[in-house]
């Protein structure tokens, strides 16, 4: 019966982390609350559970070439009348994303050819043409991309690449061919020749083809049968045509001359914007699943695979190394510590037990140290919660801007863990100034943070970028900082103060004990930089798509691997510590606080390196301005992923010493 029980167990938690794996990649079954399907159907049938207009919403433009995006009105594009768009969540304005009303009007199953948009003439005498078009240049020779939401779904674009089909969320405006006739990546992916020599190119024919699901097989279609359905994808067409005068139907063919804008500023141009609707029926796919060929495109779930079987890798061998260390060696020490023996000989103290009146002596600087074990406690369970709710589905892709949202309540309504942890610590560390405590734990990080984040803001404000967040908003995180976290730090903070001092199992002497010279291994320095390498190991390879998702357009949804990830990460960032800090103690250096809250958090270290790599290989950023956000926004998730990591790695140490110390008879 025991057997069964056991293997019965083993069962369960297996069947657990496959779904917890296998969730997020199966998109096509659970869909949120607020994001139900919208059914459509043709203007005479269109009722209040039937819409008839298909909305077209622009976003932002964005460059694989900058870290600067701009808002669609930025360039000189066919605006809206429309003062009407979505509402932005908090997530979404942080982000930067600005949803807007499009001037196209698109009717279901109503087909459309070359259907004008709108003209815009240009006149180089002109300096507010001149700036125009400057930017229109800009666009192309940066490769900006726009970015497009029908039915709260991506407008894509697909392309060969590498004999698979490729689909992406952005689509470029324009291309550039420099003085040498050498054209930009994304001009290959396109048809028509691009061939004349110091020119851009502005793709003003979009042609849209909508694939929808027809319901008059399912019960929800049953009353708008074949003219009804459900959209389930829409890809954009680009093509570049120069218009002579304002076109009809027909007059979008693929034969006509490229729209060539010169370098030079001479002349007028004209330009007519122009776009075609297509609509098809396919019925092979469900409304539920209709994310999965976006997906497919960004998903390298072998990759994924290959990154948990290293990170559980090195959990093995650091857990058979504690193992040994805990079951044999510790074992060994204890028993032989515990002896009854009257030979002054057997009774002489070595190794860790030789420390034991100096391992629980307050640390210098010990109010730093809870301040940052108190933030990082904050961190540790935002990302945890936050996790766990992108596991479930309730952070996916199709719910813009609420991974953001949920990490920043998170880490507001988290203050009173990290006050209360704070002020045990302090409590214990001999401090008695709680009022500097709490001001530090609900200050001091977050503020650091928040000066970063403003500092980069005004660059951004200063560029006139759509990334930069409203000055209301602004006051919006300063309120939630100020009139909630801080309140709530101060209760955790109450509440700790008002515990007894932590008890350890030895006490301390009077006089510290004198550090003996240690050996190149098992000096600070040498153990705190090796201490970060198996940490950051476990993670690098997952960061890549994290990197991807935040500068590269692509769309992160494998949160499934990332939770595994984290908890492989907290694992191993706890069995180092561990291991460090037993080879310290047997080489009867008691200095732990701080080494075992720096010997996690260097793992921080290697991911800036990470980022720095990343950023000279994989981008293509130019510019001051750029470079500067780039590393600004980087600092912030370094320095948030030292806290994290550290905090770990010090409780982990922390239960280690107090462990082994309550288990050895201390005079």
């Amino acid at each position: 019966m025991c057997y069964f029980g056991h293997h019965h167990r083993l069962f369960i938690i297996a069947v657990i982390i496959y779904n917890i794996i296998d969730f997020p990649q199966r998109t096509e079954s659970f869909y949120l609350p607020g994001l139900a399907p919208v059914n459509f159907c043709k203007p005479e049938n269109s009722t209040e559970t039937c819409k008839s207009t298909v909305n077209l919403f622009v976003n932002r433009l964005d460059s694989d070439k900058s870290a600067l995006p701009y808002e669609y009105s930025y360039f000189d594009f066919c605006q809206s009348s429309s003062r009407e768009w979505p509402v932005e969540n908090l997530g979404q304005i942080v982000f930067g994303e600005r949803i807007r009303p499009s001037p196209y009007n698109i009717t279901f199953l109503k087909n459309e050819q070359c259907k004008l948009l709108c003209h815009k003439h240009y006149d180089m005498t002109n300096p507010d043409d001149k700036y125009k078009l400057d930017r229109l240049r800009k666009g192309a020779y940066e490769n900006y991309q726009h970015h497009w939401i029908v039915d709260n779904m991506p407008v894509t674009w697909c392309f060969l690449d590498e004999d698979r089909q490729y689909c992406s969320t952005g689509f470029p405006m324009g291309c550039y061919v420099n003085e040498q006739g050498i054209a930009q990546s994304v001009c290959s992916q396109l048809s028509p020749r691009f061939d004349k020599h110091d020119s851009y190119y502005i793709f003003n024919h979009i042609n849209l083809r909508i694939t929808y699901h027809s319901g008059e097989n399912e019960a929800w279609g049953a009353a708008f049968g074949s003219e009804g359905g459900r959209i389930i994808s829409v890809k954009v067409g680009l093509k570049s045509i120069d218009h002579k005068t304002e076109p009809t139907e027909n007059q979008c063919s693929s034969d006509k001359e490229l729209l060539a804008i010169p370098a030079e500023n001479s002349g007028t141009i004209d330009i007519y914007y122009t776009y075609s609707v297509e609509f098809e029926k396919d019925n092979s796919i469900k409304w539920s699943s209709r994310w999965d060929y976006i997906l497919a495109s960004s998903a390298h779930t072998n990759i994924q695979w290959f990154s948990i079987l290293n990170s559980m890798v090195i959990v093995l061998f650091l857990t058979g190394m504690v193992a040994m260390i805990l079951l044999r060696t510790l074992h060994k020490d204890i028993a032989r510590y515990n002896q009854l023996d009257l030979d002054d000989d057997a009774q002489e103290e070595f190794g860790w037990k030789l420390v034991h009146g100096d391992v629980f002596r307050p640390p210098r600087h010990s109010m730093l140290l809870s301040v940052f074990l108190g933030s990082g406690v904050q961190v540790l369970f935002m990302t945890l919660i936050t996790l766990f709710f992108a596991c479930l589905g309730f952070l996916s892709p199709a719910n813009r801007g609420s991974l953001m949202t949920c990490a920043l309540v998170m880490f507001v309504c988290l203050g009173t863990p990290a006050g209360y942890v704070s002020a045990r610590l302090c409590k214990y560390f001999g401090h008695y100034s709680w009022g500097l405590n709490i001001l530090l734990t609900a200050l001091l990080c977050p503020g650091i943070v928040f000066s970063l984040f403003f500092i980069m803001n005004l660059i951004l404000w200063t560029e006139s970028s759509s990334a930069a967040v409203p000055f209301g908003t602004l006051i919006g995180l300063l309120a939630m900082w100020m009139l909630i976290s801080l309140p709530l730090t101060f209760i955790g903070s109450y509440f700790g103060f008002r515990k007894p001092i932590l008890q350890m199992p030895t006490r301390t002497n009077q006089i510290p004990r004198q550090i003996p010279e240690q050996s190149i291994y098992t000096q600070a320095t040498p153990a705190i930089v090796m201490g970060g390498i198996l940490p950051f190991g476990c993670i690098f390879i997952q960061l890549f798509f994290i990197l991807n998702s935040l500068w590269s357009n692509q769309t992160y949804y494998m949160f499934g691997f990332l939770f595994v990830v984290f908890i492989i990460l907290v694992i191993t960032c706890s069995e180092t510590t561990v291991l460090l800090c037993y080879f310290h103690l047997c080489a009867e250096d008691h200095a732990w606080w701080w080494r075992s809250f720096l010997t996690s958090g260097f793992a921080s270290f290697y991911l800036f390196v990470y980022c720095v790599h990343y950023f000279l290989s994989k981008m293509s950023i130019s510019g001051f301005v750029s470079t500067l956000l780039y590393f600004g926004y980087t600092s912030i998730m370094v320095f948030l992923f030292f806290l994290m990591t550290g905090t770990v790695g010090f409780f982990a140490c922390f239960w280690f010493v107090r462990r082994i110390y309550s288990s050895v008879k201390i005079d």
